[in-house]
């Protein structure tokens, strides 16, 4: 377990550097990330290169016992370069330069920046690639599957086309084409999407952005390619961003050692604007999920946020440590903060770090020492640890892409409803794996697939599979609508998994914020609302779990739940409220054999295992009241204050109980 942060040297007269890493090696941090966004210091001129004053910043901590990782740095193409070849900026839908002065201003298949990236990464890689201090190399920064529509990514847009179809025959039949008169008769006349208009062919716009992330997946194993040949011990990962991005991680990351996250937590808890860009817990076990395996987080919340955007609020006393916590207890075995000084200069000066401007410990920084001295004194407990869940969520950008292309319903956003069923799970205390819908999941004793709008034979066998053996199956409205060149099945919903589920769609309602009810079959309690999308079911071999219980509707089914051989399989057909979703999993994970710790809303619980028989649960409050938690469990061992633990405790605001069972 290690503790780090992010430093920028070249903001910094070199006179303080000494002083920074002398306080940095004081509260206990082992590394450093430097140089991502550096290409205009590091080479100043085309050809001209000063890696002098990295050099000298990597040897200031070197002397305080600081390690390094370091960022490639084509997340920002310098001025020179951006002047000289102007193919290296991404044109809009317009075909309008995104010019630099913010980041990202760089198109992945432009053949200049592929020039220019091989030249920069090759000369530093060879430079530090054998440094005793560098241990390793983070690639570019944030990488997105951003949109281009400039003259490089047009041909490589029609040669990846040429690859998956072959010919325009078939490129026509497989997207339909011939509505509107959109035949395409050579393949001169296919663009990018220009003009920006949703109202496109679906087929087409998904293909562009599987395009998109394939460009950003190849620069990515384009630079690992280069680092791994040139750094021999050395790791290689990159940083990846909050969602919704077009990219596909799962493909982004597939030349990465492991994998990274930048991690900002709302802190206005649930209103301010990162709220639907960092999911929380879910943003932790995403990004586990990626390669199912333990994690860095690159970049975790330090300060108050603010650059593109108003300021948010300061983290609240106790956030900064919860937070980092919550990171660890979801797998990660190194956190590093942004920032360690706040920036004086540029656009993210109000993007606070671990000191204010003025540059002197406070509030935030004792917190965050206070943490690094616990990560300290219990990484011999937590070393080796890593998670295993009995829970699996299937998360697919291609479902989450095509939902954007064609919205269902008002209100029916793939991300927020996946969200919400994790909420769920997280209040109800269980583990939950989010892992890439094409993942083996033999291993997990309940599986939930939320809304697979695109589903084809071979995820559908591996479903019916997963079931027959059984395993416990969760699906939800939308499923089975489209095969993966987005278009329609003919085929009553559920399609292809409407022997599973043993039911099918009568008909459906894209309700949206008309809010509905349901009532469930087995329960006194009231009937709980439900909204988006009401699908009335016609069981075949399932039984009723839940009726709809408002307008024409009433009395038709919503809910069922099937034997299919040795498994059970559960259709959702509309989008219940929390307190629906919570009954409904409450009986899946019973009926599961998993077990069940109800927490108070704002409780966390994950558990870190050891192949030694390690178990250490992490109780987490973060909200900004005190909340009593029932374990259910007798006899662990606080690995921080020492003591036994008793079933029920109170956790204090963003309060932590790190508990040894």
């Amino acid at each position: 377990m290690r503790v780090g942060v992010d430093y920028y040297p070249e903001h910094w007269d070199s006179a303080i550097w000494e002083e920074d890493a002398a306080r940095m090696r004081q509260a206990g941090i082992s590394l450093v990330r430097l140089a991502e966004f550096a290409w205009s210091r590091l080479e100043p001129l085309e050809g001209r290169f000063d890696f002098a004053w990295l050099d000298a910043a990597i040897d200031t901590f070197a002397r305080h016992g600081i390690q390094v990782v370091i960022g490639t740095p084509t997340a920002t193409p310098p001025n020179w370069l951006v002047e000289k070849h102007p193919d290296v900026l991404p044109l809009d839908n317009q075909r309008r330069p995104i010019y630099p002065g913010v980041r990202l201003h760089r198109c992945y298949n432009s053949p200049s920046l592929r020039h220019y990236t091989e030249i920069i990464v090759e000369r530093l890689t060879r430079h530090f690639g054998r440094h005793p201090n560098v241990i390793g190399w983070q690639t570019d920064n944030e990488m997105i599957g951003q949109e281009s529509h400039s003259d490089g990514a047009t041909a490589d847009f029609r040669t990846w086309l040429k690859a998956r179809y072959g010919d325009l025959a078939t490129l026509n039949r497989e997207w339909g084409t011939v509505v509107w008169s959109g035949e395409y008769t050579a393949w001169s006349q296919i663009t990018t999407p220009l003009g920006g208009s949703p109202h496109l062919n679906p087929s087409y716009l998904l293909d562009f952005q599987r395009f998109c992330s394939d460009s950003a997946a190849a620069f990515n194993r384009f630079q690992a390619r280069i680092i791994k040949a040139n750094c021999p011990g050395q790791f290689v990962t990159h940083n990846l961003w909050g969602y919704p991005v077009v990219n596909d991680y799962y493909d982004l990351f597939d030349s990465m050692d492991f994998v990274s996250v930048d991690y900002y937590p709302a802190t206005d808890l649930d209103n301010d604007s990162k709220a639907r860009i960092y999911h929380g817990a879910m943003t932790l076990d995403l990004t586990r999920g990626v390669k199912q395996q333990n994690f860095w987080v690159m970049e975790q919340l330090s300060g108050t946020p603010g650059c593109w955007h108003p300021m948010s609020r300061t983290p609240t006393p106790g956030m900064i440590r919860a937070h980092a916590w919550q990171s660890v207890s979801r797998g990660a075995d190194t956190v590093v903060h942004f920032r360690w000084r706040t920036a004086r200069i540029g656009a993210e000066q109000f993007w606070h770090g671990l000191h204010d401007h003025h540059g002197e410990p406070g509030r935030r920084f004792v917190e965050f020492t206070q943490f690094s001295e616990e990560v300290q004194r219990l990484s011999p407990l937590l070393d080796g640890t890593t998670i295993r869940n009995d829970v699996a969520m299937l998360f697919s950008h291609e479902q989450l892409n095509a939902l954007r292309i064609q919205p269902q319903s008002d209100g029916f956003d793939y991300l927020l409803n996946f969200r919400q069923i994790h909420r769920t799970l997280v209040s109800l205390g269980l583990g939950v794996d989010v892992v890439n819908w094409t993942s083996d999941i033999g291993g997990y004793k309940m599986v939930i697939a939320p809304s697979l709008y695109l589903l084809d034979e071979a995820t559908a066998s591996r479903l019916r599979e997963y079931v027959a053996a059984g395993g416990t199956l969760i699906v939800t409205p939308r499923t089975g609508v489209k095969n993966l060149n987005n278009v329609c099945h003919a085929a009553r919903l559920p399609g292809l998994l409407a022997d599973v589920v043993g039911a099918v769609v009568d008909e459906y309602d894209p309700v949206g914020h008309d809010t509905q009810q349901i009532q469930f079959s087995d329960s006194d309690a009231d009937a709980v609302d439900c909204a988006q999308w009401c699908d009335l079911l016609n069981p075949t071999t399932a039984e009723a779990v839940a009726t709809y219980a408002s307008e024409y509707f009433a009395g038709r089914v919503a809910l069922t739940r099937n034997r299919f051989v040795k498994g059970l399989a559960y259709y959702v057909g509309t989008v219940p409220d929390a307190e629906g979703y919570r009954r409904l999993l409450t009986e899946a994970a019973r009926a599961s054999g998993v077990a069940l710790t109800p927490l108070l809303e704002g409780v966390e619980r994950s558990v870190r295992e050891g192949d030694d028989g390690r178990r250490i649960a992490f109780y987490l409050n973060l909200t900004k009241s005190v909340k009593l938690v029932d374990t259910g469990r007798e006899g662990g061992t606080d690995a921080l204050e020492g003591g036994r633990v008793p079933s029920a405790f109170e956790l204090g605001p963003m309060g932590v109980r790190i508990v040894i069972e």
